[in-house]
């Protein structure tokens, strides 16, 4: 580890599934060369066993935690107004990484809590430029009988730390082909403004790419021939570019952790309808489609170029081994679930950290992974079809079988031990440390 601290780059996709990108068997497959995204993964470590929550704020709450979101109470988005994503007792990557003397800016989704008190710009980033919740919600004022007085006009919008949150404009389908244009264009000027500072800094880039309506910026439309949607992952793959190139650029490649990632598996709502590759499922469920999306690390001299692993991390030990790189502490007084994955990241173990994970869609228990298996207590393979309950589970070599299509609890049952004991000390420790009620108020603090 080197001495000084390394700026850190997140971009995370959203709804970008795992057979999407040419590093991952899309791109050209899919109308839409990835070639910068492609170049990125190859520069670093690429993950094929990358997991994830269900959706959207699980997935950024977890991200921002450390921790599973059944303790954090972000299980799923909530209508606008009322309390939603994470209590001000939690302690973001944000707050983490601003302690330890970064200068920190998100551009882009935040989905982790639409009014004050809880907005990026007083969880810990010194600035913010983007959407509190979700993109669908920029077709609201296109709908026939919209109502903006039941319904509140979803806006852009911009915060400062110490300052209160400005409404810049509202979130319409125009804006929203445009939006991730200006995300990058004000991440590269926050990171431009800290370099000549000679300050680490941490630009987290939750775009709006790939999630429903899948619009294309106008300099991007009709770029492929191949419709909206690979359009739209063009345009991603060279907003990912623009990063790289000021990054590079700037002299700062060699001392700048560069991630990408995913939130969640494929959207499965047509016409924006996504893939997963050679896994079956999209995001709300607990398929591998699901849980498995692209992710990749870049750090020259740290982690060594190149490699593609299949084994095991979750969205949790982002928290963990970021803390680990930026020289901060993580939270006592809580579980926390993420692993520190530095050894793993650097080269300096084979193996991951962790062997599995326990799986939940909002309170229900669906899955746990471990090692090779995945072991299904509820069964819904594409969503809103209807969850078949077990009584007994049904158990799945994911090596032998990635489809998930046969139950190997005859020949494979002593599986069924470990993943049980898993499961039992996750749920022993909500015991000892009670999750954090959906909606609670600002002023929550867990027994």
């Amino acid at each position: 580890m080197p001495s000084t601290r390394p700026n850190i780059v997140l971009i995370l996709a959203d709804n970008l599934g795992w057979g999407e990108l040419g590093c991952y068997g899309g791109g050209v497959l899919r109308g839409a060369p990835t070639p910068r995204i492609d170049v990125l993964a190859a520069e670093g470590m690429r993950l094929t066993n990358f997991n994830v929550e269900s959706d959207c704020v699980p997935t950024r709450s977890a991200l921002m935690t450390g921790r599973h979101p059944l303790r954090t109470g972000a299980l799923q988005s909530v209508p606008a107004g009322l309390p939603q994503g994470i209590v001000p007792w939690e302690i973001t990557l944000g707050q983490l990484l601003s302690g330890a003397g970064y200068a920190t800016a998100i551009h882009g989704k935040w989905h982790l809590g639409d009014r004050p008190g809880r907005y990026p710009h007083e969880r810990g980033f010194d600035e913010w430029y983007g959407i509190p919740r979700t993109t669908n919600e920029s077709m609201f004022t296109s709908t026939p009988g919209f109502d903006p007085s039941v319904v509140p006009l979803p806006y852009v919008m911009e915060g400062r730390r110490g300052e209160a949150a400005r409404e810049i404009a509202v979130y319409d389908l125009e804006f929203r082909r445009k939006i991730d244009s200006q995300l990058i264009e004000r991440s590269i000027d926050f990171m431009s403004r800290q370099h000549k500072a000679n300050k680490p800094f941490f630009a987290y880039v939750p775009l709006t790419h790939l999630h429903f309506p899948t619009l294309p910026h106008r300099d991007f439309d009709g770029r492929t021939g191949a419709g909206e949607f690979a359009d739209s992952m063009v345009e991603m793959d060279f907003r990912v570019g623009q990063m790289i190139d000021f990054i590079d650029g700037a002299g700062l490649r060699d001392n700048t952790v560069f991630i990408f990632a995913s939130d969640n598996g494929p959207e499965f709502r047509r016409p924006w309808r996504g893939t997963a590759g050679p896994w079956i499922g999209t995001y709300h469920t607990a398929m591998e489609g699901a849980l498995r999306v692209p992710f990749m690390m870049r750090w020259p001299g740290q982690v060594p170029a190149g490699v593609v692993s299949d084994e095991i991390v979750h969205i949790v030990d982002v928290y963990t081994t970021l803390a680990r790189i930026a020289g901060a502490r993580v939270p006592d007084d809580r579980p926390v679930d993420g692993v520190d994955q530095s050894d793993f990241f650097f080269g300096k173990s084979a193996k991951s950290a962790r062997e599995g994970f326990v799986y939940y869609i909002k309170d229900e228990l669906r899955a746990a992974k471990w090692r090779d298996w995945k072991m299904h207590m509820l069964w819904e393979a594409e969503p809103n079809t209807g969850v078949l309950h077990l009584e007994t589970p049904w158990l799945f070599n994911l090596k032998q079988d990635p489809k998930e299509e046969t139950d190997v609890n005859l020949q494979q049952g002593w599986v069924r031990r470990p993943l049980r004991v898993l499961i039992q000390e996750f749920q022993q420790s909500l015991k000892q440390h009670p999750p954090i009620p959906p909606g609670a108020p600002d002023d929550y603090r867990p027994q």
